[in-house]
């Protein structure tokens, strides 16, 4: 698929979530009420409403301030309360836990009936392992298919076959705490020079500037690709899948010397590898920290905590002045998969059915709707969300592009050497060039 029918694709569907008025649940989609078994999908029907079933439900909302924490929970009685034989089993844990022990389970070919899984690269391996059953049968039920934004199961699917179903479509941007940037003096910064003049301002005043939870490596480095998006521009990591460019290339070390340059200025809290990634986002949420660079989906937790009415948002500024501040790092969410060996695999299906039928409704009103993957209907302003929340919609408009995460993007291996290097970049300044070559080393030895 080339860069531009990507950018494309993921504008597009971005782009829907800003329209006011959408038909609730797409397509006609009903909300299932009824018993499980009154479900069919792909001909087959249910098992007997008497049987006692559990299903084990693997998820990553672990924070029971987090909206979606919420809604899962509420799903999960209403359903277990309309269908009294399914017992369903939640195992919660924070992103890199749950990635480690899917890795576990799946070696071992016990994948839960529902786990998590993130697009294109990161869930291809297990697709090929055959361990995630098919889902188009279940996406015709009750129209949810039609659920979803334009274009975005596709980097679910694989040889036509659909295998997740995404919670998220998001983009990465600043938050920032609008009380402490004035008790520091300081502004929304437009370039990445004035954002290290922030961060030393803010130092002064006792204020740490940014938050992270780098114990999950995953959030390094998406703020590192970030940085990267800027000297680069879009389309990295493709040209280097394409031969086209290395590790080593110019653009790659001038954004790890970025990177360093802002641990060096102190941006981030003390020990931020031992932060995972609830408590990073704690801090920014209680107060503590004056900025935080992370996915949109974390504008529903922000409204709900006790800085909401305090913060605005910001794009990612421009890097020696390169990059196009209107390019995003583009989330398509973690997804929903079910075990191709479930031993309920019918009920499992009807309950995610269910749970995503119900899903872009119940998050509009619990105001954690911001950045979902469904379409969603209603009038953000007039259901209460706050003028952060319509900040960040008015974001989305302005998409013109972006990259995919680099786990999402590379091989299992290079991601994981990937991650390694990024997180040690916190606890130890490295020759820029060292780290692109420790970059190119693993790519080569991952891709022979």
């Amino acid at each position: 698929m080339s860069k531009t029918k990507i950018f494309k694709m993921i504008s597009l569907a971005l782009a829907s979530t800003l329209l006011l008025g959408l038909a609730a649940c797409g397509g006609g989609a009903k909300e299932t009420q009824g018993n499980a078994g009154s479900i069919e999908t792909g001909g087959a029907e249910a098992k007997a409403p008497d049987k006692k079933i559990t299903i084990t439900f693997q998820n990553i909302f672990p924070d029971p301030t987090d909206p979606k924490h919420q809604i899962m929970n509420k799903l999960v009685k209403q359903y277990e309360a309309e269908n009294p034989n399914i017992k369903i089993e939640l195992d919660s844990l924070n992103t890199d836990q749950q990635k480690l022990k899917l890795k576990t389970q799946a070696a071992s070919k016990e994948v839960p009936d529902i786990t998590v899984v993130n697009p294109a690269a990161q869930m291809k391996p297990f697709v090929e392992a055959n361990l995630f059953a098919p889902l188009n049968d279940m996406l015709e039920v009750n129209g949810l298919k039609d659920t979803f934004q334009e274009g975005l199961l596709d980097w679910y699917s694989f040889d036509g076959s659909i295998y997740a179903l995404p919670d998220g479509n998001n983009i990465g941007v600043v938050y920032y705490n609008k009380e402490l940037f004035e008790q520091a003096g300081v502004e929304v910064p437009g370039t990445f020079e004035e954002m290290l003049e922030v961060v030393k301002a803010l130092k002064s005043k006792g204020i740490t500037p940014i938050a992270i939870g780098e114990k999950d490596t995953w959030t390094g480095s998406f703020l590192f690709m970030n940085m990267l998006l800027r000297t680069n521009g879009p389309g990295f990591l493709s040209d280097v899948l394409e031969n086209k460019k290395t590790f080593e290339d110019p653009a790659f070390i001038e954004a790890v010397d970025a990177f360093q340059s802002l641990v060096a200025a102190g941006a981030f809290q003390e020990g931020a590898t031992s932060f995972d990634y609830n408590a990073g986002e704690n801090l920014f949420k209680t107060g503590k920290t004056a900025m935080y660079y992370m996915g949109s989906w974390a504008t529903g937790g922000i409204e709900t905590s006790s800085v909401d009415g305090k913060v605005g948002v910001f794009k990612f500024p421009t890097i020696n002045g390169k990059g196009d501040p209107n390019e995003f790092m583009l989330a398509p969410g973690s997804a929903f998969a079910i075990s191709a060996d479930s031993k309920h695999l019918q009920e499992t299906k009807d309950f995610l059915n269910y749970f995503m039928l119900n899903f872009p409704k119940e998050t509009f009103e619990a105001k954690g709707a911001v950045g979902i993957g469904q379409i969603v209907e209603g009038d953000f302003k007039a259901a209460g969300y706050s003028d952060m929340a319509m900040e960040v919609l008015d974001l989305f408009k302005e998409v013109k592009g972006g990259d995919l995460a680099f786990d999402n993007t590379m091989n299992p291996g290079t991601a994981q050497a990937h991650l390694s290097s990024i997180q040690n970049l916190f606890v130890q300044n490295k020759d820029s060039a060292e780290v692109a070559k420790e970059h190119q080393t693993a790519y080569e030895a991952n891709n022979n």
